[in-house]
């Protein structure tokens, strides 16, 4: 429910900017081109939280082309005031993560009024996500009853091609919106252990740690497979991907 609330209100936003653009006063006097934008992606603290924070850098090469890199810190939302009875943080410790993506859009001359970076575009992207957290659990069943260390590691590879639109207002601000973004991803996760627990309770620990996992990852469910790694405490993974975000520019 929370994240159809943050979809629709994304979408609203695009009302908005289109709405905005409409009024927009157009510069027709003859300048040095803007070739350079720099932004910063708005969606990750929508969805994952105020610790994954991107920037990004495009650049134009032709007319109606360009590329886009970018990076940041990667992360999820921490795994805090969690107790559901028998399972109960301990202690977090920090956060290792990056984010690294590049795409190349073609802007569609045949549906565009102006050249790039403004107007409907398309291309194919990669993006690349690495994330370690450390924790201290308390867990109680009934044949244990004590501390466990996990130490969780995700890699995450997807590559696909994108849809998007970028409006670009009084000359300097720009606003990116990628509304489609399929693709393939492949989705490695591994959570070590370091308390020895016997196989009963091994499997009860992973699949709550795998219910929060769900429960702090937007589309986690859609992309890991049942039972996977409630059973191992880790998966191999390659299956849908997708992308989309809204980042706001500076063009010079």
């Amino acid at each position: 429910m929370k994240i159809a609330i943050k979809i629709l209100g994304i979408y609203f936003l695009f009302a908005f900017v289109f709405h905005l653009q409409l009024f927009a006063q157009e510069d027709t006097s003859v300048k040095k081109p803007l070739k350079n934008t720099v932004r910063i992606n708005l969606t990750n603290p929508i969805f994952f939280g105020d610790n994954y924070w991107v920037f990004g850098y495009e650049r134009i090469v032709m007319p109606n082309q360009s590329f886009s890199i970018n990076t940041g810190r990667f992360s999820i939302p921490k795994f805090v005031s969690i107790n559901t009875g028998d399972l109960d943080i301990q202690k977090e410790y920090e956060d290792r993560g990056i984010h690294v993506s590049a795409d190349y859009r073609f802007y569609l001359k045949s549906v565009n009024k102006y050249d790039a970076p403004r107007g409907v575009y398309v291309g194919p992207y990669y993006s690349y996500n690495y994330f370690n957290r450390e924790n201290n659990w308390t867990y109680t069943s009934e044949t244990f009853n004590g501390t466990i260390t996990t130490d969780l590691t995700l890699n995450f590879h997807t590559i696909g091609a994108q849809l998007g639109y970028q409006f670009v207002l009084w000359r300097r601000l720009s606003i990116d919106m990628i509304l489609l973004g399929p693709g393939i991803g492949i989705y490695k996760a591994k959570a070590k252990l370091g308390t020895t627990l016997t196989p009963e309770d091994e499997s009860e620990f992973f699949q709550k740690l795998n219910e929060l996992l769900g429960d702090k990852f937007p589309g986690y469910d859609q992309v890991i497979k049942s039972g996977e790694f409630e059973t191992k405490g880790s998966f191999n993974i390659t299956s849908l991907g997708y992308r989309y975000m809204i980042q706001i520019g500076f063009r010079f």
